[in-house]
């Protein structure tokens, strides 16, 4: 059942997917050659908690650690290491911190250092594609919709869109109704209420779309070890339209990137 949000509940969600928006903005400073997943992982730890907030992940179906890291092939699900990034590495980063008693989750995949050409395009097309799911997130519509659009725009570019991991619902717990494929059909699916609060998160692989669990329960990779990218925004249904709560701009910021791509998703 899908738990409709009221304005007040919002508005502290937004509080919520803020603390981790700005976790990864101060994460996007530290990813570099040489440093660990388990170094950024108590960074993240100690300045979510310095925000008033918890974090999320940890502890969460036994989830060992506060990110949760996957460089390169890995998809979704990896686990903080003592193994140093090297140059040419991506790395996604899946963040949750809970304040106020509601979650936020999502997350960015980096580039560590210089990548390759066909490795950045493979995140340009993810976090666009991001943005045409957001685009059909709105009242009348149904989760079939934003798969679609998911979908289209990275097959048209020839890319394995996975099919076992999928965006969800959020709120007071991780994962609420509905569960929401970045694949799909149109006018499929349960249809958008305004106060739906859902976690839409590409999950998209240079290659083949299988994967394959490995032994810790855990990290999930791409079947022919080819890179995957992965981007996911916390999004509202405001006056009938898609609104974020998170926001990729602290990273922006820290990157010294400049993008208008969350104009459209602003109430402002």
């Amino acid at each position: 059942m899908i738990k409709v949000k009221t304005s007040e509940e919002i508005e502290l969600m937004r509080q919520s997917a803020l603390v981790v928006s700005k976790t990864l903005g101060m994460l996007a400073k530290e990813v570099k050659p040489g440093v660990t997943t388990l170094y950024l992982d108590k960074l993240a730890e100690d300045f979510i908690r310095e925000q008033n907030a918890i974090p999320g992940f940890l502890g969460l179906y036994d989830f060992p650690n506060t990110l949760c890291m996957s460089p390169n092939s890995q998809v979704v699900h990896g686990i903080p290491n003592d193994k140093p990034l090297i140059e040419g590495d991506i790395i996604s980063i899946d963040c949750g911190a809970i304040k106020n008693g509601f979650y936020g989750d999502h997350a960015y995949t980096f580039a560590v250092g210089e990548i390759a050409a066909e490795t950045q395009k493979l995140l340009d097309v993810t976090k666009q594609s991001l943005y045409e799911g957001i685009r059909q997130l709105k009242v009348g519509n149904r989760v079939g919709d934003v798969g679609f659009a998911i979908q289209n725009y990275c097959e048209k570019h020839g890319y394995g869109v996975v099919r076992e991991l999928v965006g969800h619902g959020l709120g007071t717990t991780m994962h609420e109704d509905p569960e929401m494929p970045n694949y799909g059909k149109r006018g499929r699916g349960k249809k958008f209420i305004e106060g739906m609060v859902v976690a839409i998160e590409p999950m998209i692989n240079l290659g083949t779309q299988k994967i394959r669990q490995h032994n810790d329960g855990w990290t999930i990779t791409t079947l022919d070890n080819k890179p995957s990218a992965h981007f996911e925004h916390d999004v509202a249904i405001v006056n009938g339209k898609p609104e974020l709560l998170s926001t990729f701009k602290y990273i922006y910021d820290a990157l010294g990137i400049t993008s208008n791509e969350e104009d459209d998703f602003r109430n402002v």
